[in-house]
This record gives structure tokens, C-alpha cells and sequence, in this order.
């Protein structure tokens, strides 16, 4: 982050504070010299404006490493928490599947159609797929937002077609993640054109769409989002182990490996 004009004032403060807590004068004394002596901090600057504000931006990024620092241990501690008590998601009869049902790593995929995060998620799986094959199956679920319009349309043709045929579910799954954009433009007449193409019976998807069982799915899916505290997507179970957010694969692979070797 550099310097602005704007945020000068309130850096240099805590930077000149700062140098003198770290000695034994009490902040309410420092305070009191720099309101007292404005010309200390001024002529400073004056003197090397370009070193101070160099200093300052030094201090700054000390600052957001040493965050960044803490964050990685917190989530490290978090998901070793999670490798030894994992959080245990439902797989219902008549789910669609991707991969190989016995697979011993099983991704929960909590989604949106229309979120262009869940799009570069989309992208990752199938790069983890593709690299791990029979020892991946991906159960991917709906949390479809309230500001993606379509999501919850498109959640719906997903099992809709998931009742006729799930090889079709998964291939309509695919073409709307490789064309999403489409699926803002283009929405319901993109749906039905994508559900046509991946050979669903239509009329049958347009009767299905908004039947019980489609919505119960869909429901019971964003409830269970909500008990693994995934408020954004897309959210990620790696065998019980979570990811929030679209990571990249080596990710997914630290922890997919972990998982494989502890069973060993």
C-alpha cells in the first residue's frame, strides 16, 4: 500500500508514537509533545520527504506481512482442527455424482451457477479431477445468492435433469460453468436451449423444475451451507475438511494428500 495524502496524517502519528512508546515514555507524553512541537514531525518531512514516506510504507507492509502471518497460522490451526474432527455433509439417495461413487476422497461443492468465483471453482475441480481420477467423486451442492438472479433457476434445471438422467446433469452442469455468461444474457431461453442440447426431455424438466423434490434438495442444501458457515462461494468439504473461497489446486492437493497418506 503507498503513502497518499490523505492517510499521511494519521500514519505518521502512529509512526512517531510508536518510536517513543518503545522507549519509557507513556503515550499520553508523547501526545502531548507532538501537539505541543508540530514542527518536530514537519521538519522531518521537510528535511526527506521521500525517505519518511519511504519508512512509512516500509512500516506499513512490516505490518501486513506480520497479518498475513497470523491469518495462515489461525487457518492452519483450523484445519488441523478439522482433519481430526471433519464436518460430515449428507449424500441422499439419488444424488448426482461426479467421479467414481467409492472414491476415497469425496469435494463437497457448494455453488452458485451464476457466480463467477464458483466458475474458477468449477475450473480447479476439474483440474483435481483430472490429476487424482478414481481416487476423487465430487458431490456438488446448491447455494445460490440472492443478488445471481439465475442461479436458483439454473440450481433447479440441474436436478430437474438430475431426475431424468445424472450423465445429463453433469454434462448441463459443465456447459453452463463454460458459458456463464450466457446464462446472464441469455437466462431462461439459455437454460432450456442447454437442457435441450444435453438430450433432457424439456417438457419433462418444465413440469419438474418447481416440483417438491427439486426444491427440498435445493433448500436442504443452502441449510446445510449455513451449518458449515458458508455465507459465499464457493465453499469446499474435502473429507470433512474446508475450503472458503476459489483456491487454487495445490490447495485442494495439500489436503487431499494429507488425507490419502493418513490412510495409509
Amino acid at each position: 500500500m503507498d503513502l497518499t495524502s490523505k492517510n499521511m496524517s494519521s500514519l505518521l502519528w502512529t509512526l512517531v508514537a510508536a518510536a517513543f512508546i518503545s522507549g519509557c515514555t507513556g503515550k499520553q507524553q508523547v501526545e502531548k509533545i507532538i501537539e505541543d512541537n508540530p514542527d518536530i514531525v514537519f521538519n522531518a518531512i521537510k528535511k526527506d520527504p521521500k525517505k519518511f514516506v519511504a519508512v512509512v510504507n516500509e512500516a506499513v507492509k512490516t505490518a501486513q506481512e506480520s497479518g498475513r502471518e497470523d491469518e495462515a497460522k489461525e487457518e492452519a490451526a483450523r484445519m488441523d482442527g478439522e482433519f481430526k474432527n471433519p464436518k460430515v455433509a449428507v449424500v441422499e439417495e439419488g444424488r448426482v455424482i461426479f467421479g467414481k461413487k467409492d472414491a476415497p476422497i469425496t469435494i463437497f461443492e457448494f455453488s452458485d451457477f451464476q457466480c463467477p468465483y464458483c466458475s474458477r471453482g468449477y475450473q480447479t475441480v476439474k483440474e483435481v479431477q483430472k490429476e487424482y481420477g478414481d481416487k476423487v467423486r465430487v458431490v456438488f451442492k446448491h447455494l445460490p445468492l440472492d443478488f445471481h438472479p439465475m442461479a436458483m433457476p439454473a440450481a433447479k434445471y440441474f436436478e430437474a435433469i438430475a431426475m431424468q438422467d445424472h450423465a445429463k446433469a453433469e454434462k448441463f452442469h459443465d456447459a453452463i460453468f463454460q458459458d456463464q455468461k450466457a446464462l446472464t444474457s441469455d437466462g431462461e431461453k439459455f437454460l432450456k436451449a442447454t437442457a435441450k442440447k444435453v438430450g433432457a426431455d424439456l417438457k419433462k424438466v418444465e413440469k419438474d423444475i418447481n416440483s417438491e423434490g427439486v426444491q427440498k434438495r435445493i433448500a436442504a442444501d443452502m441449510e446445510e451451507a449455513k451449518k458449515f458457515e458458508f455465507s459465499g462461494t464457493p465453499g469446499f468439504l474435502i473429507n470433512g475438511v474446508s475450503l472458503r473461497g476459489a483456491y487454487p489446486a495445490p490447495e485442494f492437493k495439500k489436503i487431499i494428500d494429507r488425507h490419502l497418506a493418513e490412510k495409509k
